[in-house]
């Protein structure tokens, strides 16, 4: 069975960088993603989805992006079920990103091309599921 997605889009808001009991390091933050059609009005819609990184990358995402940045991750989709304080049983659709590529630059920095401007090195990142509170 297959669970991949991949997706380019915008940040809507800075990510919000909190820590698991534990430790763990998990980063939240919701991306904007146009569908590649028009609807009726001639208008693309978009589609908003809550994006989840852990550990290391989500410290990068964190200290790294701020609405508005463009970016293209890699994830699976999760389904959460939970119940509301009334009593309500709900689930929540997710994407849990593995990779993350930063695909423009901060407003207040100018790229001059050179490798120095990435803001990280994301070689070796290993992100498995061991330690995962679920």
């Amino acid at each position: 069975m297959i669970n991949r997605v991949v997706l380019i889009g915008r940040l809507t808001r800075d990510p919000e960088l909190r820590y698991t009991g534990n430790g763990v390091a998990v980063a939240t933050f919701t991306l904007a993603v146009d569908r590649p059609f028009t609807n009726q009005q001639g208008e693309r819609d978009t589609d908003f989805i809550r994006i989840v990184t852990w550990r290391k990358l989500a410290e990068i995402c964190a200290n790294n992006l701020g609405k508005g940045r463009l970016v293209g991750l890699e994830g699976r989709i999760q389904v959460r079920s939970y119940e509301t304080p009334e009593g309500e049983k709900r689930q929540a659709f997710e994407v849990v990103a593995d990779n993350v590529r930063f695909l423009d630059w901060p407003k207040d920095k100018q790229s001059t091309g050179a490798v120095d401007d990435f803001p990280f090195d994301d070689s070796g990142f290993d992100q498995g599921d061991s330690d995962l509170p679920f």
